[in-house]
């Protein structure tokens, strides 16, 4: 059993990395963040062997990066394939696309949810809008934050919007039934 859970333990880390940087790069492209940000450069790097024969197949629409995403969800189902064989259960393929979907929106607004949670923190310990980390954080974000702060009256010099944004993300989260 040790190995077998080792196993499940080591296939769940490469995957979820692999998935991580590919959502990275459908939202870095989503939101237009800075493409000379070193963190921007090297999610482009790690991605790029991947993605580019893809994209040459099937393009974006816009700013919607429909390849990273297939991506996402092909790398979700691997990984739900891989790991239940493991343990000796097959799963049939509409519900496998279907799971890996809501996972795929699922991880997107755990994602967004962390990233905002991270902001947050970030404008406590690193002010510094021009570290890059702070940079691409807040260039995820922003499209999320901007909107609610245009309704929201400013209080005093404190910013209520993440705390809007952090609940509608779990709402929204509870509506997929996530």
């Amino acid at each position: 059993m040790n190995t077998i859970g080792g196993m499940n333990f080591l296939l769940t880390v490469l995957f979820d990395l692999a998935i991580f940087l590919f959502l990275t790069r459908f939202l870095l492209q989503l939101v237009q963040a800075d493409f000379y940000n070193p963190i921007s450069q090297s999610v482009v790097r790690f991605t790029h062997p991947v993605l580019a024969p893809l994209q040459r197949i099937i393009p974006s629409v816009g700013r919607f990066n429909v390849a990273a995403l297939l991506i996402i969800i092909a790398l979700l189902m691997v990984k739900i394939v891989t790991l239940l064989s493991l343990q000796g259960i097959s799963v049939g393929g509409q519900v496998l696309t279907l799971y890996a979907v809501h996972s795929a929106a699922d991880l997107l607004l755990k994602y967004l949810y962390w990233a905002v949670i991270a902001r947050v923190v970030l404008s406590w310990i690193a002010p510094d809008p021009r570290q890059p980390f702070t940079a691409i954080v807040a260039d995820i974000t922003e499209p999320l934050m901007a909107p609610v702060r245009r309704i929201l009256p400013s209080l005093g010099g404190l910013d209520f919007s993440p705390i809007v944004v952090l609940l509608g993300l779990q709402f929204v989260r509870i509506l997929l039934g996530s």
